[in-house]
């Protein structure tokens, strides 16, 4: 089937606003076997879009048209999408009474222009918006069917994964069950794991698995898309594969399907009973910003030292005044770590302190990166006593950003593997000897 995506809006056409929404929807249809053939961004002019719907309805046997059902005049989805189909607009009556519920909820009064936003096609299907006033509909023009949708991205994605991804699927005779698995990891390329992961789709021969990769560093994400005549069948094509990757990729794995690294790091903690500061240099506070919000945090979050120079870092955790940039070495990096569990009364720190290369944004440049993790003496989880320091040294090149994100990354890793009993020293594609 041949799908086709239509992006509206000036402030996407002018790259004023980074289009997420179509990477979104394609990467979605993608995972459930449906690929999308044209990418299309118009702005908002009535003869642009026309033009846009009119050729799609000519190639496509599907078009997700996203944005343009707002309540604004530059909002012409619902109006040029009846043109295009020959169709007049009709007032949706079940639908201006939810929309004007919706603004009731909130003690608002409805504006008179979110009208517009209940004018649909005539003849068109509705796709509801339980989150939002703008609804979605499917019309037919020319050969395709059309699924037009708000381009509010929360608003987008609900509607595309509960209504239109259904719908498309019966259109292409997938009617079958499907489930997608993911795997995210950290410390091998692409291709790396693509070479481990030869002959996995062969496990399963007639063809109910299909592998395929997301790359978005510092992390590769592997997904499984298996389909099966029903649950049960799934169950059995994926197990075997499942425990495959697991076996191949071992230590790599940080976390599957929707869990993050930091979601993982900080189950971990709560598990045992555990707390955590971290002290962190260049990183802009990058490694607290990703524990400190999430639920659950308020009970191990303790203390966040972020420092910009190295050489403050000491002070700040409460070591007598010294330059760790003159020369830097393991014990010093140890010496913060304890110093920062003794001043935060955590459990558990995790200290980041990098030195950059001078001239480090061009890519050849890049970094050192010392991580050490302060500990209670013998693994103890909580409570006061001696503290005991895991620690890793890693070398990044790639530019100051390449630095900054992987160094994130490669810590929080770190503490995972720590926490989790697996070594905290493995050797990853990403550092430089």
């Amino acid at each position: 089937m041949r799908i086709e995506i239509i992006c509206t809006g000036d402030e996407v056409l002018t790259g004023k606003i980074i289009n997420s929404n179509f990477s979104y929807m394609a990467q979605k249809l993608e995972d459930v076997g449906l690929s999308v053939h044209w990418g299309t961004t118009v702005g908002d002019d009535r003869d642009s879009l026309l033009d846009a719907l009119r050729l799609a309805g000519e190639r496509a046997d599907a078009v997700i048209v996203n944005g343009g059902l707002g309540p604004t005049v530059d909002d012409l989805s619902q109006e040029i999408a009846a043109l295009a189909a020959d169709v007049g607009l009709v007032l949706d009556e079940a639908w201006l009474v939810r929309m004007e519920e919706f603004f009731a909820r909130r003690s608002r009064i409805m504006p008179p222009n979110n009208r517009k936003q209940a004018m649909l096609p005539e003849g068109a299907e509705f796709l509801d918006n339980p989150i939002g006033t703008a609804c979605g509909f499917a019309l037919t023009i020319g050969r395709a069917r059309f699924f037009f949708t708000p381009g509010v991205p929360r608003e987008l994605r609900r509607m595309l994964e509960e209504q239109i991804i259904p719908r498309l699927l019966a259109m292409a005779g997938l009617q079958g069950a499907i489930f997608l698995k993911r795997f995210h990891s950290y410390g091998l390329g692409e291709s790396h794991v693509d070479q481990l992961l030869t002959g996995i789709e062969a496990m399963v021969p007639d063809g109910g698995v299909k592998l395929g990769f997301r790359a978005h560093y510092p992390q590769i994400e592997t997904k499984l898309t298996v389909r099966g005549r029903d649950d049960a069948d799934i169950r059995g094509k994926l197990g075997p594969i499942e425990a495959e990757v697991r076996a191949r990729l071992g230590n790599f794995i940080l976390a599957e399907d929707d869990q993050t690294l930091e979601g993982v790091v900080l189950a971990a903690l709560i598990a045992q009973q555990a707390s955590l500061a971290v002290v962190e240099t260049f990183t802009a506070g990058a490694i607290a910003a990703r524990l400190a919000h999430l639920p659950g945090a308020e009970h191990v979050f303790r203390r966040g030292v972020i420092a910009r120079d190295l050489d403050l870092v000491p002070g700040a955790v409460g070591l007598p005044p010294m330059r760790l940039s003159d020369a830097m070495t393991q014990e010093k990096v140890e010496a913060v770590a304890r110093a920062a569990r003794d001043a935060s009364g955590a459990s558990h720190v995790l200290a980041v302190l990098i030195e950059l290369d001078t001239g480090a944004d061009r890519i050849d440049l890049g970094g050192t990166v010392w991580i050490a993790i302060a500990h209670p003496a013998g693994a103890v989880p909580t409570g006061a006593g001696q503290s005991e320091v895991a620690f890793r040294r890693s070398r990044i090149v790639g530019g100051r950003e390449w630095v900054r994100l992987g160094a994130a990354e490669l810590a929080l890793d770190c503490l995972r593997r720590f926490l989790q009993g697996l070594p905290v020293v493995e050797r990853i594609d990403f550092e430089k000897v």
